[in-house]
């Protein structure tokens, strides 16, 4: 494996990220985990690319499925894996580094509008990376958010992860291709190689 550093930040390889999310679903499977994961799969490539250009002092937001966020924005491994393993795998927050996540579908939106105000009032020069699904990129919340940052020239940057489902079902059959109002956001697609919860195995806590 080779790696560099970035603004103190030990930039991770794809092996790296999947051997960890290895290690949780050993866990996970194990009982060692008594809440729900969302474990990331087959997008290590677009996220390390993306991470490239995220400085140390700016912001990142994301959703249920936060840990390579995590890994990559800096937060240590072991600091990941304790607060997985105390149930907070989909509401990982490391302020530290300037990760914020949340279960809760698009409400993580304005809070990262809200961060991205302030930097702007306070004449900072830092940005808000704010990742969702596309499910999330369908809802009222998001194309809200999306048009108020787009329209008072916030320093945000909307990124969604579409791997084509909301949960189990196919999003693009339901909702059609995505339209944004008035903010066309960076996409990405990918094929999830994992379950969309847990591990796929049965586990009695």
């Amino acid at each position: 494996m080779t790696r560099s550093s970035r603004g103190g930040i030990t930039v991770l390889t794809k092996d790296d990220l999947i051997a960890f999310e290895d290690e949780i679903a050993v866990l996970f499977n194990a009982g060692k985990i008594k809440a729900p994961v969302h474990l990331a799969g087959g997008n290590e490539d677009q996220l390390i690319r993306i991470f490239r250009g995220i400085e140390p002092d700016e912001w990142v937001f994301s959703s249920w499925r936060s840990h390579y966020h995590c890994l990559l924005k800096g937060v240590p491994r072991e600091r990941v894996t304790q607060a997985i393993c105390d149930g907070r795998s989909i509401a990982l927050c490391f302020p530290e580094q300037r990760v914020v996540s949340s279960a809760i579908v698009g409400g993580i939106c304005p809070i990262a509008v809200g961060v991205a105000w302030a930097i702007k009032r306070a004449g900072g020069q830092q940005r808000v990376f704010i990742f969702i699904g596309d499910m999330t990129a369908e809802t009222g919340i998001y194309h809200e958010c999306a048009k108020y940052a787009a329209r008072h020239g916030l320093p945000i940057r909307f990124i969604v992860e579409n791997n084509d489902v909301s949960v189990a079902t196919d999003t693009q059959s339901v909702w059609g291709p995505l339209v944004s109002a008035d903010q066309r956001p960076f996409k990405y697609h990918y094929d999830l190689t994992r379950p969309h919860v847990g591990t796929g195995t049965w586990v009695a806590f």
